[in-house]
């Protein structure tokens, strides 16, 4: 699953500078284009606020 950015995002840039797909764009919050992100985790590394995390998964059964 991709990468999403949640609302406590304060825009400071680092994980767009680190993700090596191009996948975030800004915004209030920045974005994650889950089509270009590889799920390699360079923006929950660097994010200062712990604001990068991977999607959840469906719940079994979930349509």
């Amino acid at each position: 699953m991709a990468y999403y950015i949640l609302d406590n995002c304060i825009e400071c840039g680092a994980c767009m500078n680190e993700c090596p797909e191009g996948a975030i764009t800004e915004g209030s919050p920045y974005r994650i284009d889950p089509s270009l992100c590889t799920e390699c985790g360079a923006c929950a590394e660097v994010c200062p606020v712990e604001a990068c995390m991977p999607m959840p998964e469906k719940a079994e059964g979930a349509k």
